[in-house]
């Protein structure tokens, strides 16, 4: 079985027979993986500190605190608190995180039957809405109290979501079928 990076790099003549395009240059490709959560409010910092611990843990590359944009008195935030985790993927740590998403992560989805088509925005970019992090390995299941979600963004070169969805399949993305 090629990894995802093999299918992207160095084997293209499938994706190329399978898009009708003649010119590698043209197809497209994957640019970024962008990881994000959700903290909330959270005043506790060694809340902040276990959830960007286990991020670290899965993605391997710390994230950077996201601050809140604007206050927001009924919620009690003030601009610049810290409400989110966010980290971007490139590169190695990119196509290694692709390929635990897809062989390890998403198979240990409970009642998974495939991911939904609709997800592909207009620009040719997939997002992922998981909602819990224990799905990755590298979580520990005795600290199964702070659970949080995981939002995944696939970018990628795609001029529509007809080539995004052609390019997810090739990579091994479990897509339901249509």
């Amino acid at each position: 079985m090629k990894s995802v990076k093999d299918k992207l790099t160095k084997d293209v003549a499938g994706l190329k027979k399978l898009m009708g395009i003649d010119n590698v240059m043209a197809l497209p490709k994957l640019l970024k993986v962008i990881v994000s959560t959700g903290i909330g409010s959270l005043k506790d910092k060694k809340k902040i500190e276990l959830v960007t611990d286990r991020l670290v843990k899965i993605t391997g590359q710390k994230p950077s605190v996201r601050g809140a944009k604007k206050s927001v008195a009924s919620f009690k935030v003030r601009q610049g608190d810290p409400v989110g985790l966010m980290t971007t993927l490139r590169g190695d740590r990119m196509y290694g995180f692709l390929e635990k998403l897809i062989n390890v992560a998403i198979p240990r989805i409970r009642d998974f039957r495939g991911l939904e088509l609709r997800s592909i925005d207009k620009m040719g970019n997939y997002t992922i809405g998981l909602k819990e992090h224990t799905v990755f390995p590298e979580t520990a299941d005795e600290d199964l109290r702070d659970v949080f979600g995981l939002a995944i963004t696939i970018n990628t070169t795609a001029k529509n979501k007809k080539e995004a969805e052609e390019l997810l399949r090739y990579i091994g993305m479990p897509i339901k079928k249509a």
